[in-house]
Parts: C-alpha cells; sequence; structure tokens
C-alpha cells in the first residue's frame, strides 16, 4: 500500500463531472445543510448535529484526522465549478498488514437519486486501486439501506454477509451490518 500517496499531500481527485477535494471551513454552510438533516443519517453511525459551531468543529477535526493519518475526509463537488458541496465521501481504517481500507459516504438529501454517490465512489476507487495500490477496498451497510447497496453493487462490490448485531453505532445502539467489498482483481474484470 503507497499510503504516501494518501497522506503526503492532500488529494485532489477528479472525473469529467466531479471533484473530491478538501472540505474547507468556507463550505460550513453546505457541510450543516448535511450534518443538520436527521434523514441523511438514518442509516449511519454518525448523530446528526444541529448546531452550526458543532459542525464548525468538525471540520477541524477532518483536518486533524487526516494529519493523524487516520481518516480522509473529501468533500464531492460539481467540477467544472466546485461551488457546492454535493456531499462527503471518506476513506477510513487503512489496514496496510492486510492492503484493506474501508469506505464512507453521504450526500445532502437535495443531490440524492442523481447518480452522485456512484460516480464519486467510483472516483475513489480509482484512486484508492492505482494510486494506493490497494487490494481490498469494503463498506459496511445497515441492511434497511438499500440505495447504498446500489451504489456499491452498481461500482462491483460484493456482498460478503451479515455481521449479526456486531456493532455499536452511535444513535443506533447494537446492528446488523453487511459488508461489501470489491478487490483489486475484481475492478479489472469490470
Amino acid at each position: 500500500m503507497n499510503i504516501e500517496a494518501v497522506f503526503e499531500q492532500f488529494p485532489i481527485l477528479k472525473s469529467d463531472d466531479f471533484v473530491l477535494k478538501k472540505i474547507e471551513d468556507q463550505h460550513l454552510d453546505d457541510v450543516f445543510e448535511i450534518y443538520n438533516n436527521d434523514k441523511v443519517f438514518e442509516y449511519c453511525g454518525i448523530i446528526p448535529k444541529h448546531n452550526k459551531e458543532t459542525v464548525k468543529n468538525m471540520i477541524g477535526h477532518f483536518e486533524r484526522d487526516y494529519n493523524k493519518r487516520s481518516r480522509v475526509k473529501w468533500g464531492i463537488f460539481a467540477n467544472p465549478k466546485p461551488d457546492r458541496l454535493l456531499g462527503i465521501i471518506e476513506a477510513v481504517d487503512f489496514n496496510q498488514k492486510v492492503n484493506a481500507v474501508t469506505i464512507g459516504y453521504y450526500l445532502s438529501e437535495s443531490h440524492w437519486g442523481k447518480g452522485n454517490a456512484t460516480e464519486a465512489v467510483k472516483i475513489l476507487l480509482d484512486f484508492l486501486f492505482a494510486d494506493v495500490n490497494v487490494n481490498r477496498i469494503q463498506a459496511e451497510v445497515m441492511p434497511l439501506n438499500e440505495t447504498s447497496k446500489k451504489v456499491l453493487l452498481k461500482n462491483g462490490f460484493i456482498k460478503e454477509g451479515t455481521l449479526r448485531q456486531a456493532t455499536l453505532w452511535a444513535g443506533k445502539g447494537i446492528v446488523d451490518l453487511e459488508i461489501y467489498s470489491i478487490l483489486k482483481e475484481d475492478r479489472r474484470a469490470i
């Protein structure tokens, strides 16, 4: 795993339609719109934040986590005019021993159902497989989150199974999680 491709300098990832880049203080209103919406986190282990000052502090935590090399959160922006934050996508749990990483994503409700998450995941997969040389990428999904499962399946992920009552998620208690993964060899076959 080429971890330096991720943490030496914040990676900016692009396609024809989207830019994945660092979330900064100037994006506070858009980040707040996402975190202030209970529907966005209905199937997620994140507790919505209804205080703008709390969300402002979170943006600083994004930077802190990146500097600690524990997690990368990219803002999903429209290209070529990346002025509006559509959502957030992240890579966490960089496991160098088995060359694997976990991803997650959530979009502003106004950008649901338009293919934005599917395209953002594709951009991230391309980067993680080609530049970071990751072998395995996985995602954990609550069983009722059909929309997220479709995003993963469209990107070539395979459902591996269900972990029953295996994880404590904030605001949700102990939950079942379905595990989806894609290997580098799977990606080449697509």
